[in-house]
């Protein structure tokens, strides 16, 4: 399958000012494939090293950081003669061997000749536990589930995706195929971005197995929790879990933790949210009662909505029936927020985009999302039909007077003078629909 990440992948081989990769992301995601596959088309040869329960990989990095003998030491043990320029170093979960981590800085500065790349699933949870990352010495880029475009690609639908994807967005043609690509968002819908769930799809083309593959990854993450989290927040850990699907099916998505249990306290959940975010596993999406920027300065952490990581999964743990997604409508009177909301976040997050949600004070006139491009600040509205009326985006309009705000639903394009309504199935190009006092890169009856 295709990754854009590849892409910038083979931006950093190519770098004058390359340093060490660490990627970020949640267990599954398909950290270790990128890197292989990676490696086994853009170099001459692979030294792949898992560190995880690797205790000779510890003893070599506890001697000292004399890169010539780490490297010695990395040929011996995946018996593959390492090369400067030629060979690319994996060194999958880092963060079981936390000095490894630190000798990417002595990488960096003593041996800049050797590429190396790095990933962890629990990097996240490494650094808050006090290993220390070599700021300034390492570049990371962050690996999410497939987005919509890749999984269109990677299930051999590649004219909708160039259709998307094209520099000029041909509007004529991209609505005469929308009933077909919304078929496929659907379908996305159910398998998500996971790659082993989209590899099952792909090669049974039952959406209903699916399911199946969902459930044991859920089950893996679960087991992470007692086996990596700190036994004292193991239990509230769970309860969070847990309760995300319900609390993501309300109309009013806040994540109220006197329904993870009575009485329950934001205090209590701290760590436990923390734990979450730090594996990947979670994404908090803060409140800002502001339109100033930065957006940053006016976010209040504690009150916040609580994403999963993927829409398949999340469909999977709220035992949603795949048919039931397929029909359309039932499924959007019942859970239409929640589906919905969860894949637009996804694709701004797949875009580098961490957006916020807006609400005043008093929790009324909310905003599904906020998000700051350069010096603008964007409204969004998630509708999961056609009906596009938002009061509460014309009352931040009105107050607030952005430049740009825009309305994701099933209808086709539309632009008025401050109004973007995109197609949920363009969302991965939102940020080029917004061009200030333009139509954006659209053609054809834009």
């Amino acid at each position: 399958m295709r990754r854009d990440a590849m892409k910038k992948l083979i931006g950093w081989k190519n770098s004058e000012h390359r340093k060490p990769m660490v990627l970020r992301g949640a267990r599954q995601v398909g950290k270790t494939w990128l890197m292989q596959e990676f490696g086994r088309t853009q170099y001459e040869s692979v030294a792949y090293i898992n560190m995880e329960g690797n205790q000779q990989m510890e003893r070599l990095f506890d001697l000292d950081f004399d890169i010539e003998r780490i490297v010695d030491g990395l040929e011996i043990f995946s018996g593959v003669k390492i090369e400067p320029h030629k060979t690319l170093i994996i060194l999958d979960e880092i963060q079981e061997v936390p000095r490894s981590l630190t000798a990417l800085k002595y990488f960096y500065e003593n041996q800049p000749g050797y590429h190396v790349i790095v990933a962890g699933s629990l990097l996240g949870v490494a650094h808050h536990s006090g290993v220390s990352f070599p700021v300034g010495k390492v570049d990371f880029m962050d690996i999410y589930p497939l987005s919509f475009v890749e999984f269109l690609q990677a299930i051999g639908e590649e004219p909708y995706a160039d259709l998307i994807m094209a520099p000029e967005i041909d509007l004529g043609i991209i609505g005469a195929f929308a009933p077909k690509i919304i078929d496929q968002l659907r379908t996305y819908y159910i398998v998500g971005g996971m790659p082993e769930v989209v590899n099952r799809y792909l090669d049974e083309g039952n959406l209903l197995t699916v399911r199946d593959v969902q459930q044991k990854i859920l089950n893996a993450y679960e087991q992470d929790f007692s086996k990596h989290a700190p036994e004292v927040i193991v239990p509230r850990v769970r309860e969070l879990w847990y309760s995300m699907p319900a609390q993501l099916a309300k109309e009013n998505k806040k994540f109220i933790f006197r329904q993870v249990r009575e009485g329950a306290r934001g205090r209590e959940y701290e760590s436990a949210l923390l734990w979450l975010e730090d594996t990947g596993v979670a994404t908090r999406v803060t409140r800002v009662n502001s339109s100033a920027l930065p957006l940053s300065a006016y976010e209040n952490r504690d009150i916040f909505k609580l994403f999963f990581l993927d829409v398949g999964l999340l469909g999977a743990s709220s035992k949603l029936d795949p048919v039931v997604v397929l029909e359309g409508g039932r499924i959007f009177k019942e859970f239409k927020g929640a589906l919905t909301e969860q894949f637009v976040l996804q694709e701004l997050r797949a875009k580098g985009i961490h957006p916020h949600y807006f609400a005043n004070d008093d929790s009324r006139g909310e905003i599904d999302f906020i998000i700051q491009v350069a010096n603008s600040v964007i409204p969004i509205e998630v509708k999961s039909e056609t009906n596009t009326r938002s009061k509460s985006l014309e009352a931040f309009i009105d107050k607030h007077a952005p430049t740009n705000a825009i309305i994701v639903s099933m209808n086709d394009y539309e632009r008025t003078s401050i109004i973007s309504r995109v197609p949920l199935y363009l969302t991965d190009r939102l940020v080029d629909l917004i061009e200030p006092g333009e139509s954006g890169p659209v053609k054809s009856g834009a």
